[in-house]
């Protein structure tokens, strides 16, 4: 039996590279470590900080015959060994940040696939303040919500990025920038800066998108 992916998750999935050592943090059902187990992956490690997800992921890989993905509870990467690819996906911006800021084993041929349910600004200040950069970005649809997964590496510049990318970041996609729009116009209601904010990027989608978003 095939496990079968969403478009978010089949999208982060994608991103990472064969006969790696990869962790899922936060792994929950772990249904992405599985589908990485069955394309051939064979150092996985998924990881929850809770009992109960863990306990979900391990029978997900009962269910599907898997016996070799290393499951471990803990805190983020604590306690996590060294890896290529690290996957957390599923929560806020701020929390992701956070449990990055927290690796002890950062390199430059690490890379990170990161898909934060919300506060996506947040995450890319964040990312670039510790010396990460986005490689790319890419939009999944699943639920009828829009989300940006992000391929980022490291590179030990800490750099301070404009609140134009902050919000959008190095996704191009429209469906993406017709979200954050309509974020920023909520925003907007309590500090200004969201609505100019908003008009700059309305602005330069004109010449990316053929029709206003």
């Amino acid at each position: 039996m095939r496990v079968h992916l969403d478009e978010r998750l089949r999208t982060i999935a994608g991103l990472v590279r064969p006969d790696r050592k990869i962790a899922d943090i936060g792994t929950d059902h772990a249904f992405v470590p599985c589908w990485l187990w069955q394309q051939g992956a064979r150092e996985i490690f998924a990881t929850d900080i809770s009992e109960g997800p863990l306990s979900r992921a391990k029978s997900t890989a009962r269910l599907y015959g898997i016996d070799g993905i290393r499951f471990m509870l803990c805190d983020g990467l604590d306690g996590v060994p060294p890896v290529d690819d690290v996957i957390i996906a599923g929560m806020g911006g701020e929390m992701i940040g956070d449990i990055i800021s927290r690796c002890k084993f950062l390199n430059s041929e690490m890379h990170f696939i990161l898909q934060p349910m919300t506060k996506d600004h947040l995450l890319r200040y964040a990312l670039y303040r510790m010396g990460l950069e986005i490689i790319s970005e890419k939009t999944a649809v699943a639920g009828r919500k829009v989300y940006t997964v992000m391929l980022c590496g490291y590179s030990g510049r800490a750099q301070n990025i404009d609140g134009r990318f902050a919000f959008t970041g190095k996704n191009t996609d429209r469906a993406y920038h017709e979200k954050i729009a309509a974020k920023l116009a909520k925003m907007g209601k309590r500090d200004e800066y969201y609505l100019k904010l908003r008009e700059e990027i309305l602005r330069e989608d004109k010449h990316t998108f053929p029709e206003k978003i």
